[in-house]
């Protein structure tokens, strides 16, 4: 048997049309992506950011190892009070501030180097360490 022919009654609108995306559902997803990239810009900015800070600490913390393994290499008995300077690493440009104090015990002498930056704003690193007496 056969089935009757649909006679009387209407199609359904969608019969034999594919079904796509609304207007508004495309924009509901064009701003969760849009909101989403957002967010990825922010998060990689901040990771540059936050990289360029932690190479400028790096160096500073070099400028003040190299500071003490000066003394060190040379030997030297550096006398109580405070020195300044300059140093350059890697091209960028800061300053040291050293002060040498006594210690309880007269064959140490304890050093405090803190490097800034070029303005001599910040304070990008500190290192201390101890000097001894070169036997005679």
């Amino acid at each position: 048997m056969t089935p009757a022919p649909n006679r009387g009654r209407a199609r359904p609108r969608h019969a034999g049309r594919t079904r796509g995306f609304t207007l508004l559902e495309t924009l509901v997803a064009l701003a969760i992506v849009a909101i989403a990239l957002v967010s990825a810009l922010r998060a990689m900015g901040a990771t540059a950011q936050s990289t360029a800070a932690l190479r400028e600490h790096t160096l500073a913390s070099w400028v003040a190892q190299n500071r003490l393994a000066m003394l060190r290499a040379t030997a030297a008995w550096p006398e109580i009070g405070e020195y300044s300077g300059e140093a350059e690493q890697a091209r960028m440009r800061m300053r040291w501030e050293e002060k040498v104090s006594g210690t309880p015990n007269a064959l140490f002498r304890r050093i405090d180097v803190r490097v800034l930056d070029a303005s001599g704003r910040r304070t990008l690193a500190t290192l201390s360490g101890f000097a001894v007496r070169p036997l005679r």
